[in-house]
């Protein structure tokens, strides 16, 4: 006996029209997609940058006092950290009495060769004494060789002229001996004056300089900004040049976006860019490209690759470009260092 055949089932049109609707979205989103990648170079290899400035002390020693918290905000100029001073202090007073000695030095050198010159000028006129006398010897002892020649006096009276004479010749040139040995002396004490005037002006580089030491024990806020975070506590030994805490910039941002290299072709200064923050996904930031690197990433990197070394991977190369944001005052409240943003410049 045969069955009745059983009614077909119409099928649902619900369920072709969610797939329709599925369809033409994805089409939508995937023309969007593809329009956009067309009119578009966009990278999410992005952040924001700013100025950051280590405060590092000049001088080493020991933290004496900390104005300053995590995060404050500075001026600049404004004092942040001092160091304790007193071996500087002491290394200054220990100067100071050197300097004072330097300056006792001085003017013993100056008197010293102030009576150098006293005796210069005795001895030159020591010298026009002798040679008068010298002359009047030599005459007495010719007239005496005269009389003696006509038996007018005696012989003794003739030794004494004579001896008379050569005794002034030796005096005479006795003083003239002096005067060399005071003319050298001179020489040698100028050069004594001028050793220690040098000396003084050593005496006052060394303590400008540890005037100065001292003046680097208080830290001042190279640039207005706001405090990262310290690395220091009270007590704490610091060497110079060793970063203490960075004052970060809260005024002036721009954006670092790394496009790929084959993405460069048609970026130039002044193009828009529209730039989304990955913290504010609402906020829609405008910019402009300022430049573009002359260089890739890879090249600024500790170890750059080398593609001589035989080992070589073609790795597709990012160049960094600046993009300045418009109105950056508007976002200064937001914007921070480091954020991660997503960039996109029209190309039409």
């Amino acid at each position: 006996m045969e069955q009745p055949n059983k009614p077909e089932k119409k099928k649902s049109p619900v369920r072709l029209i969610v797939i329709a609707a599925v369809l033409v979205v994805v089409a939508i989103f995937g023309y969007r997609k593809i329009m956009f990648a067309l009119h578009h170079e966009s990278t999410d290899n992005a952040q924001v940058e700013t100025q950051l400035v280590p405060v590092l002390p000049r001088v080493p020693g020991y933290v004496k006092s900390i104005a300053v918290n995590d995060y404050d905000s500075v001026k600049a100029g404004q004092l942040v950290v001092e160091l304790d001073d007193a071996d500087i202090q002491a290394q200054l007073l220990q100067l100071n009495a050197d300097y004072a000695a330097a300056v006792a030095d001085l003017q013993n050198a100056k008197a010293a060769l102030n009576n150098a010159l006293i005796s210069l000028r005795v001895n030159k006129g020591n010298i026009s004494i002798n040679q008068v006398k010298l002359e009047k010897a030599q005459k007495d002892l010719q007239r005496n060789q005269n009389l003696y020649a006509e038996n007018a006096i005696t012989y003794k009276q003739l030794e004494d002229s004579k001896y008379d004479y050569e005794t002034l010749v030796k005096t005479t040139d006795n003083s003239h001996n002096d005067l060399a040995g005071a003319e050298s002396r001179i020489g040698i004490l100028e050069a004594a004056v001028t050793k220690a005037a040098a000396t003084i002006d050593v005496k006052k580089a060394l303590i400008e300089q540890e005037k100065l030491k001292l003046s680097y024990t208080k830290i001042y806020a190279p640039q207005a900004g706001k405090i990262g975070r310290k690395n220091i506590s009270l007590g704490q030994y610091v060497q110079a040049g060793a970063p203490l805490f960075t004052v970060v910039n809260d005024t002036t941002y721009w954006i670092v976006a790394n496009f790929k290299e084959n993405q460069i072709k048609k970026l130039h200064p002044g193009m828009p860019v529209d730039i989304e923050v990955d913290a504010y996904p609402d906020m829609k930031i405008k910019g402009s490209v300022e430049s573009l690197s002359d260089a890739t990433g890879a090249r600024f990197a500790l170890l750059p690759p080398d593609n001589a070394s035989g080992n070589f991977v073609k790795v597709t190369q990012r160049v960094p470009v600046k993009i300045a944001i418009t109105d950056c005052d508007k976002y200064r409240e937001v914007l921070r260092a480091g954020l991660s943003v997503f960039v996109s410049v029209p190309l039409n």
